[in-house]
Formats: C-alpha cells, structure tokens, sequence
C-alpha cells in the first residue's frame, strides 16, 4: 500500500469517525453540554500528554509554551474551540443533528469568506458564485425554519476562525503540541465547572456506574485519534483531495440524523440543503480547476532538463 492510499484511509478514519459523533454524544445526553465540554478538555489533557510522551516531544510542547506569540493566539483558539464543542453537544442531545451537520457544510464557505475579509484575498468568480449560493441557501434554511440557523452558523464561524488562527500560526506547531497546549489553557476554567456540578448536584461522572464515568473519559481518546488520523492523511495527500474527504462528515451526520435518529426533513429544508451542496459543488470544482492549472503551469515553467 502507497502513501497516498495510506493518507486516503487515515482521512476516511477522520472524517469518518467525526461524522458518527452524533450516535456517540447521543449516549452522553444525561450530561448537559457544559459538563461534556469540561470533560472532554481535562481526558483530552490526559491523551495529549501520554502521546506527548510517546513521540517524545516535551522540547516542542516547552518551546511552543516559552512563545508567547504562538500560546496567544492558541489560546483564543481554544475558547473557539470550546464554542463549537459545546453548540455541537447541545444540538446533538437537542435533536438538532441536521442543522448541525449544515455548520459542517456551510464551513468551507465560511472559510472562503473569512479569507476576503481577514486577510484581504481576492476570489475567483465562481468563488463567488459559490458564496454567493451559501448565502441565498442561509436565506432559504432561515424561512424554512422560521429563524436565523443559528446553531450552523455558530459551528461554521467558531469552526472557521479556529482555522483562521491555525494558518496564521503556520506549520511551526504539530497538531499534538497544538491541541495540548489548547487543553493546557482550558484545564483550570474545565476542572473549575466540573468541581462546581459536583458541588452543585449537577455532575453525573458517578450516575450509572460504571457506564457514565466510562463514556465521558473515553472523550479524550475520541477527541485525540481522529486528530492524528487526520494530521497522518494532511501530510499523504494533496488538499484537493482532503477538501473532497471534509464532506464525509457533515453527510454522516446527516445520514444519522434523518435514518438513525429520527429527525424530520421538511421539504423546504430540502430546497436550502440542495443549495448548499451547489456552492459546494461549484466551490469544488474551481479549486479543482484551479490546482490542475498551477500544476500545469509549473511543469510548463520548470527549465528543460530539470529533475
């Protein structure tokens, strides 16, 4: 089996796996979202560091913790983070599945979007078609359910400038000293809210034993092995491919929505859903296009003889 099949497969476990979430977290609901957040920092904590130490890489962790401009902007990344854990938690056990797995589409467009207004990129037409569509697509979804889709929105905007701060920090960060040092910064804050629901009544690490403590400290490793599985497949394939592989997820979760969890998809969420997938299809497409003509224009530039 070549590398790339390899990083194919490791990209499928990812996606995979975060696209069947929604069966996991299901069996989390007698936990409210806010105890399920907390818990998932302090087991992810523990896997981050057991892999620290496996790989060996305390100089790393030490290096990126010494760099103020690197725990900075980690740091704020961590609370978005801790956003969109918690709005997908409480669309989950809320029965909003659905509109979760749109936040997972609308996300590549956000992205997009963000990269005009943040860092002053110029798009391509059909990138614009592209959001374009998102945006008459949100518009529908928003009078199909008589509201703003909130929940998809805030997944898609948390998710998106997490992303954002990840390409700011650049590569210098490995995804396991990223993710530790996230966990690092939203340790006390999480133990805090733990100890206050113990406290209070309100923790439910001891109900149902030993099934409930068991579930919710398996988090960690549920958090930590699609990460690695998705930095192993970012390093074996090209993007275009990984970009493709993203979708896997948001089309589990609505795969579990509508066939495993009962939710009911009304025509006109349909018709927006649909809209979706054309910007999708259409942003797709371009950055395809796009990649085979630096390709070719590369090989067209390279001086002959050139190995």
């Amino acid at each position: 089996m070549n590398s790339q099949t390899r990083g194919v497969l490791y990209g499928v476990g990812a996606y995979g796996l975060w696209g069947v979430f929604p069966l996991y977290f299901r069996l989390l609901e007698r936990s409210s979202a806010l105890e399920v957040v907390a818990h998932r920092v302090l087991w992810s904590l523990v896997v981050c560091l057991g892999v620290v130490a496996a790989v060996k890489g305390w100089h790393d962790l030490r290096a990126t913790l010494a760099m103020p401009r690197r725990v900075l902007p980690l740091a704020a990344g961590a609370v978005l983070l801790a956003v969109n854990w918690g709005v997908y938690v409480y669309a989950v056990n809320s029965g909003q599945v659905l509109e979760a797995s749109l936040g997972y589409y609308i996300n590549p467009l956000v992205t997009v979007l963000l990269g005009v207004l943040v860092l002053h990129e110029r798009l391509r037409a059909w990138q614009w078609v592209a959001v374009g569509l998102g945006a008459v697509a949100v518009a529908v979804l928003t009078v199909a359910y008589g509201r703003p889709p909130l929940i998809a929105l805030t997944l898609a905007l948390s998710f998106g400038l997490y992303g954002l701060i990840k390409n700011r920090i650049g590569a210098g960060v490995g995804a396991v000293t990223s993710l530790t040092t996230e966990t690092l910064v939203l340790a006390a804050p999480a133990a805090i809210v733990l100890a206050w629901l113990e406290a209070t009544g309100d923790g439910h690490f001891s109900q149902n034993p030993p099934w409930q403590a068991l579930l919710l400290a398996s988090l960690g490793l549920a958090t930590v092995v699609p990460l690695l599985f998705f930095a192993a497949s970012a390093r074996r394939v090209p993007l275009s491919t990984l970009g493709l592989l993203q979708y896997l997820t948001p089309t589990l979760q609505l795969l579990c929505g509508v066939v495993l969890l009962g939710e009911r998809m009304p025509a006109e969420r349909w018709v927006g859903f649909g809209l979706v997938w054309a910007a999708l299809v259409v942003l797709t497409a371009d950055t395809v296009r796009s990649a085979s003509r630096r390709r070719v224009e590369t090989r067209t530039a390279e001086p002959v003889g050139a190995t």
